[in-house]
């Protein structure tokens, strides 16, 4: 009897899924559910259709789908994700749908309509370890597309993937990738200290609506580890990222450049809170301490005290307590003042109109129960400076006068808090007033070397000193404290406008590009490159990037961009001239 052919072929295999799925649904079923039927039927099924692909399966959340060429597999994967880039950019971080794609080529075995064979599970596996809207793919697939796509790809080195026997070397593309506009991502090197970053902690509570307070903690324990000066710390935006993402204690420590990770989960009941707490070791995974903490909602600053002491004193039994006891903020007489100032934090740094609105709204309320809490004070501040500097008040002259008075107040109750100090710089600096800006974040940043936001903030003040080069070291040590920040494209505009006032205004593009990349829905940022592109004598580029310029803004004049931007007048007629070559109206 002659035994049955198994049918065999060697394809493109790649796995997709929704990140965050579970959490999503329990948030907004009905709404999930049609957004992620919008996508497809909008997107990712017809760029599937264009690429010559073929759908296997869905599974709810999840595609499976097979393509003949590793390059359009690849080129479709790249696309959606772009795509996908647009398409989440005007919804609230909470509500978006972000796609993890894993890619691999190998020979599966055909039965009926689907498809097995580890071609398929090591693209499954892929998939499991890619960040959101991200893609990784194999070194087979690699191989077959090698010098062949316009994109970059970052070695991630050889990972063990779950059920897979051999390692397989993965290399990751990010989203808006095109060679020349945008720059691989480097791992970066572990520091030459206790290198840290403390993950957003599970909230387990029953109640809803709890998630506040385990964000607090962490924030907390953040910027308490972050002024003790012996540690390096990633900043909190970047840590905020991994928010309802599975962990991987090792691809973390090599994609942030840390020793070691904190992850825990926070229990109400009642009046009842339960911490627990673990301190990771990323290249091992091991785990090297882990505790448990009970208290009373009363007792949250008693206990996020504990918890910093026992972290740092794992990490490096010589700590002092003394360096402790420094990195405490002045707090609220009344919790339910920092239950709102905790509340507003996830808007305050959206930076976007309607979150600074619900942000506003939410200081308000605490500051009614604790007129004198200065972070309540300073953020606050921060939201009539957003106002002020991104043209969304009616009187620009009102809302820097209401920024400058709540950081300042902030600052005469809690002079030694970084964050604080870190404000007050970025309201002297919209309002010109450099030197002063400057002695203030070289506070903040004597204070917490960790500051990467006040590192950011002082590459503007360079920039706007005309001291580019001393910018771009400013805007680079902010990128390795915080390398995953959602406000990083500010970093780049940063770069790119230093080396626009270095006159290289290919690099400048780049870095424009870049930008927009991390925020297309950061059209100002066109301004920018439309100059940039005139000034490297790039003509065509640069009117297509006048036109995107001109569509969000059809009355922008060259006296509205002097008048927006803070930057010495040599620099301003320079980049006038670029304009005006382009039509742009005095």
């Amino acid at each position: 009897m002659t035994e049955a052919r198994v049918e065999r072929r060697l394809a493109a295999i790649v796995a997709a899924d929704v990140a965050g799925y579970s959490r999503l649904m329990a948030a907004d079923e009905e709404g999930t559910l049609a957004q992620l039927k919008a996508h497809r039927q909008a997107l990712i099924d017809p760029k599937i259709e264009e690429y010559g692909g073929h759908i296997i399966k869905t599974t709810g959340d999840g595609m499976l789908l097979e393509f003949a060429s590793a390059v359009n597999a690849i080129r479709c994967a790249d696309e959606v994700q772009r795509g996908m880039l647009s398409r989440n950019a005007d919804l609230e971080l909470s509500k978006r749908l972000e796609f993890r794609i894993g890619i691999n080529v190998g020979d599966i075995i055909i039965d009926g309509g689907d498809i097995f064979g580890d071609g398929v599970n090591v693209a499954a596996r892929l998939e499991s370890i890619a960040d959101p809207g991200c893609i990784c793919i194999s070194e087979d697939a690699y191989r077959q597309v090698r010098g062949k796509l316009n994109v970059a790809f970052e070695d991630q080195g050889d990972q063990q993937l779950k059920n897979i026997a051999r390692p397989v070397r993965v290399y990751a593309l990010r989203p808006g990738s095109a060679g020349g506009a945008t720059i691989a991502p480097i791992q970066p090197e572990l520091p030459d200290k206790p290198s840290i970053v403390v993950l957003p902690f599970d909230n387990i509570s029953a109640e809803p609506g709890q998630d506040y307070l385990a964000d607090g903690i962490v924030e907390a324990l953040t910027a308490a580890l972050s002024r003790i000066r012996s540690f390096f710390v990633i900043a909190r935006n970047t840590a905020f990222t991994y928010k309802g993402r599975a962990t991987n204690a090792r691809s973390i420590g090599k994609e942030l450049g840390v020793a070691y990770l904190i992850e825990g989960s926070v229990q109400k009941g009642g009046n009842r809170l339960r911490i627990t707490v673990q301190l990771i070791e990323t290249e091992s995974g091991a785990h090297v301490w882990s505790a448990r903490y009970d208290g009373t909602v009363e007792d949250i600053f008693d206990l996020q005290d504990r918890i910093t002491e026992q972290v740092a004193g794992t990490i490096q039994p010589s700590i002092r307590i003394a360096e402790i006891e420094r990195s405490r903020r002045k707090r609220p007489q009344d919790l339910s003042c920092y239950d709102y100032t905790m509340r507003a934090m996830a808007h305050v740094w959206a930076l976007e109109k309607e979150e600074a609105a619900k942000a506003l709204a939410l200081f308000e309320q605490a500051l009614a129960i604790d007129p004198n809490y200065p972070l309540a004070l300073s953020l606050a501040g921060w939201c009539y400076a957003q106002h002020s500097v991104y043209n969304w008040a009616d009187n620009v002259a009102e809302s820097q006068a209401k920024a400058r008075s709540l950081a300042e107040r902030a600052a005469e109750l809690s002079g030694d808090d970084p964050i604080i100090l870190t404000i007050l710089g970025a309201v002297h600096t919209f309002v010109r007033n450099f030197g002063t800006a400057r002695i203030l974040l070289d506070r903040a940043v004597a204070i917490d070397p960790n500051a990467a936001w006040a590192w950011s903030r002082l590459g503007w003040v360079e920039n706007y000193s005309d001291r580019p080069r001393e910018a771009i070291g400013q805007f680079e040590r902010a990128l390795r404290l915080s390398p995953l920040d959602p406000m990083n494209f500010n970093n780049y505009v940063g770069m790119g406008s230093a080396y626009e006032l270095l006159q290289d205004y290919d690099q400048a593009a780049a870095m424009y590009r870049r930008a927009l990349a991390e925020r297309p829905n950061a059209r100002w940022i066109y301004r920018n490159l439309a100059s940039a592109l005139s000034g490297a004598q790039r003509m065509e580029e640069a009117r297509i990037a006048f036109d995107e310029m001109m569509q969000t803004y059809p009355d922008l004049t060259v006296q509205k961009i002097k008048q927006a931007m803070v930057f010495s007048e040599t620099f301003l007629e320079r980049m006038a001239d670029n304009l005006r070559k382009l039509g742009l109206r005095d």
